[in-house]
């Protein structure tokens, strides 16, 4: 339990959980496990990702409340909390689905992009042939969202290439294996309406399990003094981008059409990546911000160091303003949280420290003193397995660590 709590693979076998394969995520089996334990009445996730906490919570009958920015990703949350809906009703509109898409003959895009480097034509017409009757079939119910979980659910499935998990999509490559659209759909059907079955038997009267599409740095819709747990993991200080990792999928359904689609929620996103630091004044924001008052000359050291380092690079990567700019949002998160946090609640971050460049960034400690500085009482960190240990084709040598962040309240 300890040293596979940080993951996410063993969610790949539970239900519900395993609907859609989202990689930023950690261990359910933990997360439910911990609930138990502190008799958490109400807990709360204010980086909700595909709703790993909150159905671990509700699955050991505490309640739930979930907080996540990224549109496709909380969409995929909510539908996972979906699973109570009617089982018959979703088969039998899934089997109408399956049925009236083998008439159908979509257009194909005639441009290129990922969707046709993803897809060659004769797996992106049976997708596409999915997906309009899907929409031929909505009702404005549960089920509509349940049968758009199955589509996506298929799409790196279905794909011949590289389609990685977290976060790149590498058309490249190929897969040894691949499905087919009509199988995969039908297989992904069967599963969703088994785990709901069981869980129906399992759980006949399951708690509130609810989810905001909200920004954790303002007030979210979820009350004050409400959580006696929160269970998270933040986005990590080492440039990854959290808006990129479901692009393969919002390409196919249109909600993008490229890359540089993706730059309006990089905006508005908790800044972790150099993707998001186009015009950002890191150095004033360093020197200005209140938020950042109880690190700041820590802070501005590792800055300058970066700066420096930055100079000798040829990516030359602003690691120095993405660090400034990711505590200046996670100074803010943790006020929303304190509001959000009953006195002597608990909180926990699954999270990591950094080293962009090979400079150091003690991410854990960092956020425990803005979590004190926002109202908490006290932290201490928990390492569960060491990180960056394998040097080959690694880009620095520094050793790395993932745990867990205990603040009380």
């Amino acid at each position: 339990m300890g040293r596979n709590s940080t993951t996410f693979g063993g969610n790949l076998a539970l239900p519900v959980h395993r609907w859609f394969r989202y990689s930023a995520g950690f261990a359910a089996d933990w997360v439910a496990a911990e609930v138990g334990r502190r008799g958490a009445r109400r807990v709360l996730d204010p980086f909700a990702g595909s709703g790993t906490t909150l159905l671990a919570a509700q699955a050991v009958g505490a309640e739930a409340a979930g907080v996540e920015l990224h549109p496709f990703v909380a969409r995929v949350a909510r539908a996972k909390l979906l699973w109570t809906a009617d089982e018959a009703a979703f088969r039998a509109r899934a089997l109408q689905v399956a049925s009236d898409s083998l008439a159908l003959r979509p257009d194909l895009p005639q441009a290129g992009g990922l969707t046709a480097r993803c897809f060659p034509a004769e797996t992106l017409g049976p997708l596409l042939a999915l997906r309009d009757a899907i929409d031929h079939h909505r009702r404005g119910d549960d089920v509509d969202e349940l049968l758009w979980l199955a589509l996506v659910g298929i799409l790196r499935r279905c794909s011949p290439v590289g389609t990685a998990q977290w976060q790149y999509v590498l058309p490249g490559r190929t897969k040894a294996r691949v499905a087919l659209a009509g199988d995969a759909f039908r297989e992904q059907v069967d599963m969703m309406g088994q785990d709901m079955s069981s869980l129906r038997l399992s759980q006949p009267s399951p708690p509130r399990a609810r989810l905001s599409e909200s920004d954790v740095r303002q007030p979210f819709p979820v009350g004050e003094d409400w959580a006696d747990l929160v269970i998270t993991s933040p986005p990590y200080a080492n440039n990854y981008d959290y808006a990129d990792c479901a692009r393969l999928e919002m390409t196919f359904l249109g909600d993008i059409g490229s890359w540089s689609d993706l730059n309006p929620l990089r905006r508005r996103l908790v800044r972790s990546s150099t993707q998001q630091m186009a015009r950002y004044d890191g150095e004033t924001v360093l020197r200005t911000s209140p938020g950042l008052s109880p690190i700041r000359d820590e802070l501005a050291a590792v800055y300058a160091n970066l700066a420096e380092v930055r100079r000798t690079r040829g990516g030359r990567k602003v690691y120095h303003s993405m660090i400034v700019a990711y505590f200046d949002d996670m100074a803010t998160a943790w006020h929303q949280i304190r509001r959000s946090t009953a006195p002597g609640g608990q909180v926990c971050f699954v999270v990591g420290d950094s080293a962009p460049y090979g400079v150091h960034v003690p991410v854990e400690r960092w956020l425990g003193i803005l979590a004190v500085a926002a109202g908490f009482h006290s932290w201490h960190f928990e390492k569960v397995r060491t990180r960056n240990d394998r040097w080959e084709n690694r880009k620095h040598r520094v050793p790395l660590h993932e745990g867990r962040l205990w603040v009380s309240g």
